[in-house]
């Protein structure tokens, strides 16, 4: 059957785009670069247009997959919509059964594709046509992806309309109020987008995040799949304090196990002590020794990992059940984090937030370990590596100068960064460079082709102040400036001229890590001692 001549049509020019990029690719069509020079012109190099060109047509490719993207979604919709009018209304729920499998069926052979995968796209398309206007208009324009779309339409996911509008203009309207050098979510890959709008939904889903965490709970469970080669998965589901924890102590185990007589890489430390630990219980017990085995549950080593848990000062009062924020996971119940404060779980230290505006406040300490401010402060700044999305958690992450020492850098907060060591080691042996940061914002980077990308920045947001509590004098203050920090500032820079290394310069297993960032946080004066609750 001969298709629709305009939709032939439309067709063709998309093959004319496909032949101009491959053009461009292949140096017949040559225009201005992106790059130092200009096609032809004095200092022009060759092999840079080169790669200029191919970048430009990348981001080209991008932005022209993510229109046909929508334009899919709104073909799908409408084949459902034509589909549902010509068939009428089913009889019988066996029936409607049957006409749904049947607009799974079409819709998998014309993309051939299964009908899992067709039932997604149609079940996608239709919460792209309904519920999330926004999100569908922005796909068509280029500005994200078909993946950003997606993760989009995951986390509306029990959310009502006024919900999900709501989600859309935090993350697509232009004039939600961001730092003009934080990245957009177009800007970052969709499963960095993914936690942050998993953030967001945490903290503003209608229903209170303690009743979703009793039900998962009450889900948690451990699954078993097989896989190719002798191997097998074995994943649980837990509360996320647990599985954090966990996880940190098999990071801290498997670095403190490495060494130049270690040939095994930490991913595979990491899976031999997380064997060791499910079939010993953590104790020297061989796994044939029978009785005894999973019953011992002392713990087989001092190692800890330390996690800051971020928590608004009313919530850790009890006062309300605003989540709180676990470094490396994202908001979790209040209840959970007041256990983990209260019963002095020497993993997890706190750190309070102002009541106005959700920036950090107090950084709460322990030992003498934990008092290292310039880091402290570092991993509030910017929760990961702050390479364009990477999402290696603070934990495994390097201090470093954006302004090297030898070259007149200071060693203060808006002179470091925290890279993983990926992306450090890129930094030392490529052409890309972190741009300038400040005390409040972490650097973007620049790659050797000259073009400069942005960095995530967090999302603080001020806490909830429950109805029955009044206090005008911190609740009818202004909003805090933009890089003014009234109750703790970042440690202060080191002297120019003191005797400093640089820690790109440090190996990771020196001791002089344990003392170089021990300067001790100026601690805030407690804001709740002459706040008087005002009963309605």
């Amino acid at each position: 059957m001969e298709g629709n001549p305009v939709a032939v049509e439309a067709e063709a020019f998309v093959d004319a785009s496909v032949a101009a990029f491959r053009a461009v690719l292949s140096g017949a069509a040559v225009s201005g670069t992106t790059g130092s020079g200009t096609a032809g012109g004095v200092g022009d190099d060759p092999l840079q247009r080169v790669a200029d060109n191919a970048l430009d047509v990348l981001a080209g490719v991008a932005r022209s997959e993510a229109k046909l993207a929508a334009v899919k979604a709104r073909a799908v919709q409408v084949l459902a919509a034509a589909t549902s009018v010509v068939n009428g209304p089913p009889s019988s729920p066996q029936e409607a059964t049957a006409q749904d499998r049947s607009l799974v069926a079409e819709v998998g052979c014309a993309l051939v594709i299964g009908d899992r995968a067709a039932g997604a796209l149609l079940a996608e398309s239709h919460a792209l046509a309904t519920a999330l206007p926004r999100t569908l208009a922005v796909l068509g324009s280029g500005t994200i992806s078909w993946a950003h779309a997606r993760e989009m339409v995951d986390q509306a996911v029990g959310l009502d309309r006024a919900g999900a509008a709501a989600l859309e203009a935090h993350f697509l309207d232009p004039d939600t109020p961001r730092p003009a050098g934080a990245a957009t979510i177009g800007e970052m890959p969709a499963y960095r987008f993914k936690a942050k709008a998993r953030t967001w939904r945490e903290r503003h889903h209608p229903e209170s995040l303690e009743k979703r965490h009793a039900k998962g709970v009450a889900d948690r469970r451990v699954e078993y799949r097989p896989d190719q080669d002798g191997m097998a998965w074995l994943s649980a589901c837990l509360p996320a304090d647990q599985a954090m924890a966990g996880w940190n102590r098999l990071n801290a185990l498997s670095r403190a196990a490495q060494g130049p007589t270690e040939p095994r890489t930490l991913t595979q430390l990491s899976a031999d002590h997380f064997a060791q630990a499910i079939l010993t219980s953590g104790t020297n017990a061989s796994i044939g020794d029978g009785a005894g085995i999973g019953t011992d549950l002392t713990p087989s080593s001092r190692i800890r990992a330390q996690v800051l848990v971020t928590v608004p000062v009313l919530s850790l009062m009890g006062v309300t059940d605003e989540p709180a924020m676990l470094d490396g996971y994202g908001p979790i119940p209040a209840s959970m984090a007041r256990d983990l404060v209260a019963n002095g779980a020497d993993s997890f230290h706190r750190v309070l937030v102002d009541p106005r505006d959700g920036a950090p406040l107090e950084i709460g300490r322990s030992s003498y370990r934990v008092t290292k401010a310039m880091r402290n402060w570092l991993r509030l700044r910017d929760g990961r590596c702050p390479f364009p999305g990477c999402s290696n958690p603070s934990l495994d992450n390097e201090a470093d100068h954006l302004l090297a020492w030898h070259h007149g850098g200071t060693t203060g907060i808006s002179n470091l960064g925290q890279p993983c060591p990926k992306h450090h080691r890129l930094r030392h042996t490529s052409g890309w460079e972190p741009t300038p940061a400040t005390k409040n914002q972490p650097p973007g980077w620049t790659s050797p082709t000259g073009r400069h990308y942005k960095s995530e920045h967090q999302d603080w947001e001020p806490p909830h102040w429950p109805a029955s509590t009044r206090v005008p004098a911190i609740a009818d203050a202004p909003a805090r400036p933009t890089g003014d920090v009234p109750y703790l500032e970042p440690p202060p820079e080191e002297p120019a001229g003191g005797n400093l290394l640089d820690p790109g310069d440090i190996p990771r297993d020196d001791p002089l890590w344990d003392d170089f960032y021990a300067l001790p946080p100026i601690s805030a004066r407690e804001p709740l001692t002459h706040w008087e609750p005002v009963l309605p």
